[in-house]
């Protein structure tokens, strides 16, 4: 900008402030107020900056305000006010513009702006200057925080503050033209700040704790000081080469000059032998020119290939948005004394201040205390630091507060962030892309000091390292992510440098997984699995209205309306006049009105409109003056408050009636609707890394490695050989080497191959090599014949895994692989043209039967299921897509009942009501099936029954029918008696009831399993295990232990349900061999229909339930369990006393020879004792019982005893009862008399009875 055209005021202000004389600056007696006048102008200027333009063009800072803070440093106001203005005119442009401008003129005064900024930088590059802020600051900080008053603060911030902006502004190497080695501008401002030693100061704030509220700033400063340099450059200052670097050093030179010389022989024989004079213009046989005669190609040929009608044409542009990104970061090589100061400061800086001032930081981060975006300088510390410390010299102590899990998922999920606000803010992509790069390094760096700590001598390092690798690998995202980024790269968003350290990152991660499941050899892993769970929407959720807003979200909307509410309140706004709280002429009560004004005034607030809502208000307060809308005097605070209040209440709002004209039919139970809402379940699995690996094996993953290989010349040689590890893994290790048969690459096989610098890139071309001899292997073997003719067209395109293993081993290959690992059998000519028949007439004959279902009930062969016969269909070409096949959803019942549905629920209730399951029963014999719960409503509304009680399920013991004829009472348990096992533990009433229960639901299932063999458990854990079910049984075990270390503390003896919170589980549960093992190991299944779950009986002991775990998991053999009792002489006896009688029943005979006819007496002996039977146990063991089942033990005990001395004085004991009775006698020592059975209980009290009469 031309002095001759600033504003006349600015530049006479500019003038007041003094004039410089040689090496001394004059100032005026105003020059304190001029540079406040100063800083109001920079308050007004507009949105061109035109006032800071005008002072930059004048160069104020150079020529004025820098030479007064070397000469008047002492005076504190002036100090303090030029600080301040300095403060404003160094800030960045991109700060005073908000982004960078796309508009021409905007454009360029940003530039101009960006200029004068690298002009003030340049006059900063002064050590006395810094020596006076070194001093000031040093200052304040002595001062102690009671004495440091407001004014000090802010003046160690506005310090800080220029520090951060002289630092920031941007180089500019075409003006500078400063090569590597050689001090630029910014390495002359760092040798400033070094020599006044405020690098001392900036430490001594980062490692203070009474100065964290600077620790932002200290961050800020140390990033931009760092900028330009790399940390392994740093790390190595000052050291010498090592031969292997000196090496590599010479190889590369050398690629260099073979490459040079290879392009200059390639155009000296381009030009050919001939003098030039004689080889500019040729004629071209053959070729037609616009005219009939022969082509004339004014340009010196050596072959007739190399006519090119291309070279006068302007390339094709491509758009500017799909252009790749280009990378804005330049680094570069600093002098020697620059880079070891540096490496200075982050020596000291990483012993005294990196974890302190990164703990500070990150808690700021998380509470939200600091300004948006902070968080790229807390990751480029991190990965700047966390660098400098493992190559320099490595210790884990000096990064302990950054080399954690938490890290990785701090990073993981900023990573994720500015991933998706890259697609989101489309106008910032270039900033949004520069952060998700900065996470990205930070997660490279810090994936690289965990596989530093793997190797290090410490074994408590190295157990450090095993614990965080162990959870990363775990934890299913920060396994995907490397899957995600590759497949979501863009070269239009993200530079080649992103691609980079993409591809080095997952290297890095895919080697310490490979590691670490070699040396753990079994690893289990997180996996989530995606569950829909249906909710049903009622007609009532329907029509309550949009949901109530969030605290959040009202706060939200109170803070945008307090302000102009206060206006109107304070009478200075204009309130609208067409409000009516009340009008009389509705039928509505008085009450309602009163209701909808209330919500009226809550609308209005929340719709923005507080002047509505105050004259609302105001108007119900006189229709109302009760106080519900406030008082008459009431004062201005409390109608803003009272306004408050309602806006943040939840008031109750009526229903939308609904239209009489439109009615909407109702649907049963209310039901409106079904949400699917997407859940996802954690579970767990097994990790294999060969499958990890082939997810990889994908052509979106491919693209971005080959796409960077194209760039092998400029690659480093470690990114070359992570692209060569991955697609060896690939085409090696996964054996699909025909993903990689793709022209593109093939193209930088060749470049590779013809390069004079070849030998350079062993490892490429090594891999080259191999991939091309494979593919011209495979053009040998095969054929147009064999239906490979169109292996060469093939090339053009990317291949999936599916394409790729056709055009290896032929087409068609794939699907017979995929019948063969799905175990489908081989269709043959004559069932595929049964197939295609039944199809054809099922198809024409209609029906609402599913045609899929109707070709299995006819087919020959019944071992075709469902998804071979549509897949057969489809491959066929009968039908051409799946969805044709699906299942038809049944159409929605309706909620009425027609005429001939009552009748036939009349008819079907009088034939079942008198079944176990009178409803159940019902509903499988209607013809049109309806719910349980309308069934039973529609019997109740019919008045076929009076009670819900009377249609539920009925539970029977065994053995009951039999009760109602009076048999025997062995002859009554006698099906417990074979259904149990020889030596079972004595179970408790409540365990008794239990098993009751269960075997009346599986009578015929139990019975079959107790007559067949036993299973033992090493059987049935074996099984269990083949069918992929060891999960459960460890799921099982460590429940089993749980409970163990609770009855060890608390001895209650309630039983435990085993309630399965995923889906596998649940699984198992339902399982028959899952149910068995639980069964035989001791555990008890649900008692009734009331219960759901199995439980661990409270009779089990702690060690017991220890004992069965060991033997679940396999830690102990199936014998360590406590052993089974074996059966005694007189358990024996029983059960041979009882079969026998079963066996005499069914010939017809007698339960007793010697009762030919037993007398009433005995009988009605005989049917109270059976009706006794379920509460006349004398067990002293049982735990379960109730005080009420205890009173009516003891008050059947002696009628009991009335019954059973009347029965033995007409029965006299048969030879099976003395049998039995020695049995007992012999035996009466035994442990089972504690806690008998019923069946034994009843026969014990009887012989002994028998006995007893004989005695007397």
């Amino acid at each position: 900008m031309d002095l001759y055209m600033m504003n006349c005021e600015l530049l006479a202000t500019c003038s007041a402030l003094g004039y410089l004389e040689g090496d001394t600056y004059h100032k005026e007696p105003d020059c304190h107020e001029t540079v406040k006048d100063l800083i109001r102008y920079l308050r007004r200027e507009d949105e061109t900056r035109d006032i800071r333009q005008q002072l930059g063009a004048s160069q104020i800072i150079q020529t004025d305000l820098i030479p007064i803070i070397k000469q008047y440093h002492d005076d504190k106001p002036l100090f303090e006010t030029i600080i301040r203005l300095l403060v404003n005119l160094t800030q960045p442009a991109i700060v005073c513009f908000g982004k960078v401008p796309k508009d021409k003129m905007f454009r360029h005064y940003f530039l101009d702006v960006v200029s004068y900024l690298q002009g003030y930088k340049v006059a900063f590059a002064d050590e006395e200057v810094w020596t006076v802020l070194s001093r000031k600051l040093y200052e304040l900080l002595q001062l102690d925080w009671e004495s440091r008053q407001e004014e000090d603060s802010l003046l160690i911030e506005r310090i800080l503050l220029l520090v951060r902006n002289i630092l920031h502004v941007p180089a500019d190497p075409e003006e500078e033209k400063r090569t590597d080695d050689d001090a630029s501008v910014h390495d002359q401002v760092l040798w400033a700040i070094h020599q006044s030693g405020f690098d001392d100061l900036l430490k001594f704030i980062a490692s203070s704790d009474s100065e964290q509220q600077w620790c932002m700033h200290v961050l800020e400063i140390v990033s931009l000081m760092c900028r330009e340099q790399t940390s392994e450059q740093l790390a190595r200052a000052g050291q010498g080469r090592s031969a292997g670097e000196k090496a590599q050093d010479e190889l590369e030179l050398q690629a260099v000059r073979q490459r040079e010389l290879a392009d200059r022989q390639a155009k000296i024989r381009a030009l050919g032998t001939r003098h030039s004079r004689f080889g500019g213009t040729f004629v071209v046989q053959g070729m037609k020119s616009i005219s009939d005669k022969d082509l004339i190609y004014h340009q010196p040929l050596k072959e007739i290939s190399q006519v090119s009608f291309d070279r006068e044409k302007n390339p094709k542009r491509k758009p500017k948005n799909r252009q790749p990104m280009k990378d804005g970061d330049t680094t570069r090589r600093s002098t020697l004394s620059i880079r070891l100061f540096l490496k200075q400061f982050c020596e000291d800086f990483l012993e005294n201040c990196y974890n302190g001032l990164m703990r500070t930081v990150k808690d700021n981060l998380v509470r939200m205390k600091t300004q948006d975006h902070d968080e790229t300088y807390y990751l480029w510390a991190m990965r700047f630091f966390m660098e400098f410390n493992r190559v320099h010299n490595f210790r884990v102590d000096m990064v302990s507060e950054t080399v954690s899990v938490r890290t990785f998922h701090f990073i993981e999920t900023n990573l994720t962030n500015f991933y998706e606000m890259m697609l989101t803010d489309k106008d910032d992509i270039t900033s949004w892309s520069r952060r998700m790069h900065l996470a990205l390094k930070a997660y490279n760096e810090l994936l690289m000091t965990v596989n530093a700590m793997d190797t290090s001598k410490d074994p408590a390092v190295r157990d450090s390292a095993n614990v965080i690798k162990s959870n990363i690998f775990y934890v299913m995202e920060y396994r995907e992510i490397f899957l995600t980024l590759l497949r979501k790269f863009d070269e239009t968003k993200q530079p080649k440098t992103y691609l980079k350290d993409l591809v080095e990152t997952t290297h890095v991660f895919i080697k310490m997984l490979e590691r670490f499941c070699k040396t753990k050899g079994h690893i289990v892993v997180q996996k989530k699995r995606k569950k829909t769970k249906r909710r049903k929407r009622t007609a009532e959720q329907g029509a309550a209205g949009p949901p109530e807003p969030s605290e959040e979200d009202l706060n939200t909307v109170w803070d945008g309306l307090s302000g102009d509410l206060s206006t109107f309140i304070q009478g200075e706004g204009e309130l609208p006049q067409d409000v009516a709280p009340f009008d009389a002429t509705l039928d509505t009560p008085l009450e309602e009105q009163r209701v909808q004004a209330m919500i009226s005034i809550q609308d209005s607030l929340r719709g923005g409109d507080p002047g509505r809502a105050l004259a609302t208000l105001r108007a119900a307060r006189e229709v109302w003056p009760d106080g519900a809308f406030g008082s008459a005097d009431i004062s201005q605070e409390d109608e803003f408050m009272a306004l408050r209040e309602i806006c943040f209440t939840a008031l109750p709002r009526p229903a939308p009636e609904q239209s009489e004209e439109n009615p909407e039919p109702e649907d049963e139970g209310g039901e409106a609707e079904e949400e699917e809402i997407p859940q996802f379940n954690m579970t767990e699995q097994d990790f294999n890394f060969q499958d990890y690996i082939k997810r990889f094996a994908n052509p979106q993953m491919l693209k971005p490695y080959v796409r960077l290989m194209a760039d092998y010349r400029t690659n480093s040689t470690h990114i070359n050989h992570c692209i060569a590890k991955m697609l060896h893994r690939v085409a090696w290790d996964c054996k699909m080497e025909g993903l990689l048969f793709q022209i593109s690459l093939f193209r930088i096989f060749q470049r590779l191959m013809e390069d004079p610098a070849g030998l350079s890139y062993s490892e490429l071309t090594k891999f080259a090599k191999y991939v091309l001899g494979r593919f011209f292997g495979l053009v040998t073997r095969s054929a147009p014949s064999d239906g490979n003719g169109n292996i060469f067209p093939e090339l053009l395109f990317w291949k999936g895994a599916k394409e790729a293993y056709e055009m290896t081993e032929g087409y068609g290959s794939y699907q017979d692989v995929r019948k063969k690992k799905r175990g489908g059998a081989e269709w043959s000519p004559d069932e595929q043209e049964e197939l295609v028949q039944w199809y054809n007439r099922f198809k024409e004959e209609g029906g609402e039967v599913d045609i899929v279902d109707r070709i299995r009930q006819n087919f020959s062969d019944p071992n075709k299921n469902r998804q071979q016969i549509v897949a057969q269909l489809v491959f066929q070409g009968v039908v051409q897509d799946r969805s044709e096949l699906k299942r038809k959803k049944r159409p929605r019942q309706s909620a009425i009942w027609r005429e001939e549905e009552e009748l036939e629920l009349q008819e079907l209730f009088d034939k079942n009501k008198h079944s176990d399951d009178p409803v159940g029963d019902i509903i499988s014999e209607m013809t049109e099936k309806r719910s349980k719960k309308k069934v039973v409503e529609k019997l109740l509304a019919l008045g076929l029954v009076s009670d819900r009680k009377d249609l539920y399920k009925k539970r029977r013991r065994k053995g009951s029918k039999k009760k109602d004829k009076e048999e025997d009472f062995m002859l009554d348990d006698e099906a417990d008696m074979v259904g149990l096992e020889e030596g079972e533990p004595i179970p408790s009433d409540a365990e008794m009831d239990v098993q009751d229960s269960s075997d009346s639901d599986s009578d015929d299932e139990q019975s079959d399993e107790s007559d067949g063999e036993e299973e033992t458990v090493p059987t049935l854990l074996k099984r269990l295990q083949d069918e992929g079910l060891g999960d459960q049984l460890q799921w099982i075990a460590s429940g089993l232990e749980r409970t163990a270390d609770d009855r060890e503390t608390d001895e209650s003896g309630e039983s435990v349900p085993i309630v399965p919170l995923t889906e596998d589980s649940e699984t198992a549960m339902e399982h028959r061999t899952f149910q068995k093992l639980l069964k035989t190991v001791g555990l008890a299944p649900p008692a009734n229909e009331q219960e759901s779950f199995w439980r661990i009986p409270g009779t089990l002991s702690a060690a017991e339930l220890r004992k069965t775990a060991d033997v679940i998991t396999g830690k102990e053999a199936a014998d360590d369990l406590p052993a089974k009792k074996q059966p005694s002489s007189r358990y024996k006896a029983l059960k041979e006393l009882a079969k026998k009688q079963g066996k005499e029943k069914k010939r017809g005979k007698p339960a007793r020879q010697e009762e030919e006819e037993p007398s009433t007496a005995s009988k009605s002996g005989k049917k109270r004792a059976r009706q006794l039977d379920s509460s006349d146990e004398d067990d002293d063991e049982s735990v379960t019982s109730g005080s009420s089942k205890r009173s009516r033990k003891d008050s059947s005990n002696n009628d009991m005893e009335e019954s059973m001395a009347a029965e033995e004085e007409q029965d006299k004991p048969s030879e099976e009862g003395k049998v039995t009775k020695k049995a007992l006698e012999s035996d009466s020592d035994s442990d089972e008399d504690n806690v008998p059975l019923r069946q034994i209980a009843h026969a014990r009290r009887r012989i002994e009875s028998s006995d007893s009469e004989e005695d007397k």
